[in-house]
């Protein structure tokens, strides 16, 4: 059994390029039963992130969409975009999975009082990511043939239409509640849950 066990950890270094076995000890739990449970789609799962991250970094210096990476346009666009390529590549289910190993992800880090991006997490960031993940979902099937570039304007149109989720702000950036009503950043130190509004892309 621990042989069996050795080979695997070896086929998961391999997926992920990585020589040093203490890079995959430092991924969350989530993160690591995804990558037991998916060893030879690691290494195509990693090379993809990186992808969406890069081109959504690109896009957020354009005029395109509004220029937020955190829980506006931008955001929306890298979850939608990595989830409709991780399915291209990878297939639905996979790509599902590594999405909500993700959020879980998230959690985590919201309970260790850290940051992702630069923001603390929190519900309604998770639940905006989850329902732009399941529209990126629907946007391609496995084994397209749709270069890049026609999905990144699938995803860009899908935003403008009104299709994603993102959070409610007002001109300065700040959190919005449903109703309009500034959220003091205060009100959101330490929360999982608050007052922060998702609404339509568009």
């Amino acid at each position: 059994m621990k042989f069996l066990f050795c080979i695997l950890m070896l086929n998961v270094m391999v997926s992920f390029g990585q020589s040093n076995p203490k890079n995959f000890f430092v991924l969350s739990g989530p993160a690591k039963k995804w990558v037991l449970l998916h060893p030879l789609k690691a290494k195509k799962a990693l090379r993809i992130s990186l992808e969406a991250k890069r081109i959504s970094d690109s896009i957020q210096k354009t005029n395109l969409l509004d220029g937020d990476g955190s829980g506006g346009k931008v955001d929306a666009f890298r979850h939608a975009f990595w989830m409709a390529r991780l399915h291209q590549e990878l297939g639905k289910s996979a790509a599902r999975s590594l999405g909500k190993a993700h959020e879980k992800e998230n959690y985590i880090t919201f309970k260790e009082n850290k940051l992702e991006d630069g923001v603390a997490p929190d519900e309604i960031s998770s639940k905006m990511d989850l329902w732009n993940n399941e529209q990126g979902l629907k946007l391609i099937n496995k084994g397209s043939k749709i270069p890049k570039s026609g999905l990144i304007f699938r995803v860009i149109n899908a935003i403008k239409t009104g299709k994603m989720k993102i959070i409610k702000k007002d001109e300065k950036g700040n959190f919005l509640t449903c109703d309009g009503a500034k959220i003091a950043p205060k009100e959101l130190i330490g929360k999982w849950k608050n007052n922060k509004c998702l609404v339509a892309s568009n």
